[in-house]
């Protein structure tokens, strides 16, 4: 599609409130789509600094139905601009939630700031990245969790964290997104910064890295480094697989056809290689422009997705593509309803339930411009948005920066960035965050 695209600064996440604080101000409140009562709305943790403040990322489901997350700040080891981040672990138990805390980062070695949701791995221990390093540097690193050998007879016993592969400039820094692993256990993921190529800003415009374990010790290949001109630039959501082997993901900005709205790329392996092919540029505003969230598939192979800002409602859209021979047709599915001018749409990926809907969430937006939870069913060939949730900055928290996750019974979680208790070692003041259940 050509057009005007809408130009947009890499910026990550941790400075993406700012944007959303000058939103909050508006007084214009735009009601996008019926609000739907079918579905309870209830918060199952509201953190208090000491067991995790202002989650930017979901959450992670495991097996038993425990959730598993983790915050960028809070924790009790004091970093810059607030405590360090945590990791955490939801358990059920009766009619309520147990929260137990399985690490604090310290900013050291160990690093700081997680804003990727953590894996759980083909061992059954967690992995994830913490977005910078020691010494306020941009690196970061990729840990593992492990639980106690014995059996923990407390509500939270410590996890050991090890350091797997910490990044400098070369290796690509500020890893996010999420991780994923193939059949051999080797780790994908991605980082906004660092690599070959210094077109953005100096910093370095990102890569995509496979990291490898041989006689004990983690090893990475970098697998492409982003130029940020045609193939994009600064991917922060990861990358998913499909069955042939081959690599999806998004980048939030490129240089092509004077327009810089980011990109939809493959990554098909290729001898010892790996060759990239962009799948769509995001050239016209109304299409949307910077997707900053990954990636999903549905049965048929279809890619679904969100963009942050653009679409006929300035509050960024939701799309997919699908594949036709070689091509790939894209076809906006909705608009969301936003504020002009540094409005702040959908910044994680969609989660699809065994009927085909689509749920997702809008950072800002909604009846209070605090974010809200969104539904898209299928119909007669189009899309019907409903609004699930509308955040108020109250005890329901405020700014769900990340998509949701979806459990066997229909069940929605997710987290929101702000809103809920206040608490020491929180980000600049805020509240600390919550953490939700959506029921059908």
């Amino acid at each position: 599609m050509k057009g005007s695209g809408q130009t947009t600064n890499g910026i990550g996440r941790l400075d993406l409130w700012i944007i959303v604080a000058g939103t909050v101000i508006a007084t214009l409140l735009i009601v996008a789509a019926p609000p739907a009562h079918a579905q309870t709305f209830a918060v199952i943790h509201s953190f208090n600094g000491s067991d995790g403040a202002n989650p930017v990322v979901g959450l992670t489901l495991d097996a038993a139905g425990n959730l598993y997350g983790a915050t960028q700040f809070g924790g009790g080891h004091g970093c810059n601009i607030g405590d360090c981040g945590t990791v955490f672990k939801l358990t059920h138990r009766g009619s309520g939630w147990v929260l137990s805390l399985l690490y604090a980062f310290t900013g050291g070695a160990d690093g700081k700031f997680p804003q990727a949701r953590v894996t759980i791995g083909p061992d059954g221990t967690l992995y994830g990245t913490a977005s910078t390093g020691a010494s306020n540097d941009y690196y970061g690193v990729v840990y593992n969790l492990r639980p106690p050998a014995t059996v923990c007879k407390s509500v939270s016993c410590p996890w050991t964290q090890t350091t797997i592969f910490p990044f400098d400039f070369a290796t690509g820094y500020y890893p996010s997104g999420d991780l994923i692993f193939d059949s051999s256990g080797h780790i994908y993921g991605t980082t906004s910064a660092g690599g070959e190529f210094q077109n953005c800003g100096g910093g370095g415009c990102g890569v995509v890295y496979e990291l490898t374990l041989s006689s004990g010790v983690w090893a990475e290949d970098i697998l492409y480094n982003f130029t940020r001109g045609a193939d994009g630039g600064q991917p922060r959501s990861g990358v998913i697989f499909d069955y042939a082997g081959n690599l999806y993901g998004t980048a939030p900005i490129d240089s092509f056809q004077d327009s810089s709205g980011g990109v939809v790329f493959e990554l098909t392996p290729s001898g010892a290689h790996w060759t990239q092919t962009v799948l769509y540029h995001f050239q016209d505003a109304s299409a949307g422009s910077a997707p900053n969230g990954g990636l999903i598939f549905d049965a048929a192979g279809n890619l679904y997705g969100t963009t942050t800002y653009g679409g006929s409602g300035d509050g960024g859209t939701v799309f997919e593509l699908s594949p036709s021979g070689d091509n790939w047709n894209f076809n906006l599915l909705s608009s969301l309803m936003g504020l002009p001018g540094g409005y702040i749409g959908p910044y994680g990926k969609l989660v699809q339930d065994s009927a085909g809907n689509l749920y997702g969430s809008s950072v800002s937006g909604g009846v209070y411009n605090y974010g809200y939870v969104f539904k898209l069913t299928p119909s007669n060939g189009g899309w019907i948005r409903t609004d699930l949730h509308d955040f108020t900055n109250g005890s329901d928290g405020a700014w769900p920066y990340d998509g949701l996750i979806i459990d066997a019974n229909g069940n929605l979680y997710g987290t929101t960035f702000i809103g809920g208790n206040p608490g020491e070692g929180c980000y600049y003041g805020f509240n600390c965050g919550v953490v939700f259940e959506i029921t059908p």
